[in-house]
């Protein structure tokens, strides 16, 4: 992370931009530079720094507090692809190393709270290459055999190359570190705890778990609150992992894992846990989703669900681009916003009892994620990665970062019950 001090060092000597001057400070630049360095006028929050690729730099300042970023640009392609493919060419410009940043974290958070202003700006000039990528997440839908191969593109990286980074507890969804946790394994021993209480569970239960990934949730919901666990997923890769991982915790008898969909489950439980699953699921299938929890649950009983959501006012536009997640990541997920889960319950008689959002906790474990991940490279690569793959997840990690820490984006715990 930058400090201030860093900062000032890294904009010492730039032009502060302003209606009045920057037609002169980009005289002689390309189209694609004065355009962008115009449309940065129109940012409200925080300041931005820019090396520009001549070695000058430039200074923008919004007139609302927010974050102060940097980014030194090796050429101009940032500037083309972001007004013409957002986010994605954001991204991919990172991966070609077209920039870099002292703190990218902050720039993208940047990038993020200021997106509104920047798509009114921009808007028409987003040309073919929105279209492309909106017809290609459409072509990601969640089918049956949809959903297998976009689960596959990300969990079946390989075991081995999620276990260099992960804690030991294999989880890959966010911890809780408001309850006093110091370190990410008992940040997310502590997240299970809270959703497995917070859903009611009791010794004795039968659990049904939606997306058991390596196991970790069934483990401690097996061992700590001796229940008894069901879990689907469609990972044969997470599958074969958590099976193992059962048998070797000697937990066989309470925990069976299946490789099914979960619109093929028929079996009545007490409790339905889902963590981070329900972002996979798609639009289109959001109420099937719903209407399987319905189904599934024995009257009286409670589903736990932890839930990734975008706030209301950035959906529309996030459901019309999809975006470098969408594409490079998770193909085929969309992220719901709180009202949509509310109205999706309301639908099939589920009533939210229980609703805790901890955004920020997500923001530590991401940090977190990429520091191991960054400790560890040199033993990830030859497990068949690159350094473009090694920028294309580093990305990753920082961009989910910045979405958090903007709030564009939050991770909820919310209970629902069926009466």
């Amino acid at each position: 992370m930058m400090t201030a001090e860093d900062w000032n060092s890294f904009a010492r000597g730039a032009v502060a931009l302003t209606a009045e001057n920057v037609g002169r400070f980009t005289k002689g630049l390309p189209l694609k530079a004065k355009l962008a360095l115009r449309g940065l006028l129109q940012m409200q929050h925080g300041a931005l720094a820019i090396e520009l690729p001549d070695g000058r730099k430039a200074l923008i300042r919004g007139s609302v507090e927010g974050p102060q970023a940097a980014v030194r640009l090796n050429n101009w392609n940032l500037a083309s692809r972001a007004m013409n493919s957002g986010t994605i060419g954001v991204a991919e410009t990172y991966m070609d190393g077209d920039w870099q940043s002292p703190d990218i974290t902050a720039f993208l958070e940047l990038f993020l709270i200021n997106s509104e202003s920047a798509d009114r700006h921009f808007n028409g000039k987003q040309g073919i290459m929105r279209v492309v990528e909106r017809v290609r997440h459409w072509m990601n839908a969640n089918t049956r055999k949809g959903s297998k191969r976009n689960i596959s593109a990300h969990y079946d990286l390989g075991n081995d190359f999620y276990k260099q980074w992960l804690d030991p507890t294999m989880t890959y969804s966010s911890a809780l570190y408001s309850t006093g946790a110091n370190d990410l394994q008992s940040a997310q021993n502590a997240k299970y705890r809270a959703l497995a209480e917070a859903t009611g569970i009791r010794p004795g239960d039968h659990v049904l778990e939606i997306g058991c990934g390596w196991g970790g949730f069934a483990e401690f919901a097996a061992s700590e609150m001796r229940c008894k666990v069901t879990g689907l997923t469609i990972s044969r890769e997470q599958l074969a992992f958590a099976q193992e991982r059962i048998r070797k915790a000697g937990l066989s008898d309470r925990v069976d894992l299946r490789f099914q969909d979960y619109r093929d489950e028929k079996g009545l439980y007490d409790r339905i846990v889902s963590i981070e699953m329900f972002e996979a699921v798609g639009e289109k299938y959001w109420p099937a989703y719903f209407s399987k929890l319905r189904e599934c649950l024995k009257p009286g009983g409670k589903a736990g669900l932890q839930i990734i959501t975008i706030k209301p006012e950035a959906f529309d536009q996030y459901r019309s681009n999809p975006d470098f997640i969408q594409k490079y990541v998770f193909p085929g997920g969309m992220l719901p916003t709180p009202d949509h889960l509310a109205e999706l319950g309301r639908k099939v008689e589920l009533s939210i009892v229980k609703d805790f959002g901890f955004g920020l906790d997500y923001a530590r474990t991401l940090a977190e994620w990429r520091e191991r991940f960054w400790n560890v490279w040199e033993r990830v690569r030859p497990l068949g990665f690159d350094d473009r793959f090694k920028r294309l997840w580093e990305f990753y990690l920082f961009y989910c970062e910045a979405g958090f820490r903007a709030k564009n984006i939050d991770v909820r715990q919310v209970v629902f019950s069926r009466s």
